[in-house]
């Protein structure tokens, strides 16, 4: 896997804050190498300081030297005052920006300033709490094909998939949904979470209302990898549903398939499971991100949503507990000796399974087979031979 780089930047709009004091930041939707898309916020004072790094870090494609060897777009300085209609101006300028600058040389629209500009910071995961006097106002770029083309925002197209019930939100950050709406999925969080705009409206929705709109399956889920990658459990879960399974805090586990809806399933032994993704936490993240994701609660399973319609004749295909644990076993018994996952700690006990594997199994010898007759060779081999054969005698 090679460097991470940014394959495209889209405004989504702007939002008009109040905390701490009346301000404007525009939305950005930063398609990654990997096909992920984040969504980021900056301020227009941070995108021109920005702007200013950038031209002194290559003075020669930002005109310092000679203007016509200039290839860095232009960026207007920002005003004393920034009140809506500007911030609604800026939008344009913003969107050939961005356009520009993912059209400039390796060197300059992958560079770690640019990459480290655009990175998801822990305020851009920051949503505005239900204690707030006065939340948040969003305006979303116009998506009806009629506005010019300053607003135009890219090749990235928004995934629209349709309510399959009613969803009550518990929070201001959350939508509310009616059977039938259809949305626009901005951001799927591995945690189950898809923050989702309909209209004017947007906030994070369960994945496991949604489904998408030509096909009951979601295309993007990925096939199981029964090698299995090493997780641990930052909290708890007690198992609802007779295919989770119940862990304590701290424990060890393998995750072999992680699925969209949040809901991933995980080996611990022999025994395989449901368990919520935004309980688990990889080696080397960082805990206070994992922490924050705890706050808004594990989603909702399908399985356990009332009343739920769907305009696909044919459900969703998944696999079953049993099929897991007979493919994850009989990953087990031919995965080669040693290449178990993890360090093993000293003077820990094998299991039969893996004392099975430990032992040398002679390979069986290939069966010899008989030697044909004589008449049989003479009677099968090409007319040269049996001129030569012929002389020989």
């Amino acid at each position: 896997m090679g460097d991470p780089f940014i394959r495209h930047i889209a405004l989504l709009g702007f939002e008009k804050r109040y905390v701490p004091s009346q301000h404007y930041v525009y939305m950005f939707l930063v398609k990654w190498q990997d096909l992920s898309e984040k969504v980021v916020y900056r301020r227009f004072t941070e995108i021109y300081e920005f702007h200013k790094i950038l031209k002194e870090m290559f003075p020669i494609e930002a005109g310092d030297i000679k203007s016509e060897n200039r290839i860095i777009p232009h960026l207007p300085a920002p005003r004393w005052f920034d009140g809506q209609r500007v911030a609604e101006s800026r939008q344009g300028t913003l969107t050939e920006y961005c356009n520009s600058l993912m059209n400039l040389p390796v060197k300059i629209s992958r560079c770690s300033h640019l990459l480290n500009f655009f990175k998801v910071r822990p305020d851009d995961l920051k949503l505005p709490t239900d204690s707030q006097v006065k939340k948040p106002e969003t305006y979303l770029m116009p998506r009806d094909g009629k506005s010019n083309a300053a607003d135009i925002t890219g090749p990235i197209i928004l995934q629209t998939y349709r309510a399959i019930a009613d969803y009550e939100k518990s929070s201001g950050s959350e939508m509310a949904l009616a059977t039938g709406d259809v949305v626009d999925v901005v951001e799927k969080s591995q945690s189950g979470w898809w923050f989702c705009q309909m209209k004017t409206k947007r906030g994070w929705v369960p994945a496991s209302y949604l489904e998408p709109l030509d096909s009951p399956d979601e295309a993007e889920d990925p096939e199981p990898n029964y090698e299995g990658e090493p997780y641990i459990t930052i909290e708890a879960y007690t198992a609802v549903l007779e295919d989770e399974i119940s862990l304590e805090q701290g424990e060890t586990i393998e995750v072999i398939h992680k699925l969209l809806d949040g809901w991933w399933v995980i080996r611990k032994e022999d025994v395989t499971g449901y368990f919520p993704s935004m309980y688990l936490q990889q080696a080397g993240q960082d805990t206070d991100q994992a922490q924050s994701r705890i706050k808004r609660g594990a989603p909702p399973r399908r399985s356990s949503i009332r009343n739920a319609h769907s305009i696909h004749q044919q459900s969703r295909k998944r696999l079953s507990q049993d099929t897991y644990r007979r493919n994850s076993v009989r990953f087990l018994q031919q995965r080669p000796r040693g290449a178990r996952p993890g360090p093993r700690s000293p003077g820990s006990v094998l299991t039969e399974e893996e004392e099975s594997l430990k032992t040398e199994r002679p390979k069986p010898q290939p069966a010899v087979p008989p030697r044909p007759s004589a008449d049989l060779i003479l009677h099968r081999c090409s007319e040269s031979t049996k001129r030569k054969l012929a002389s020989a005698v």
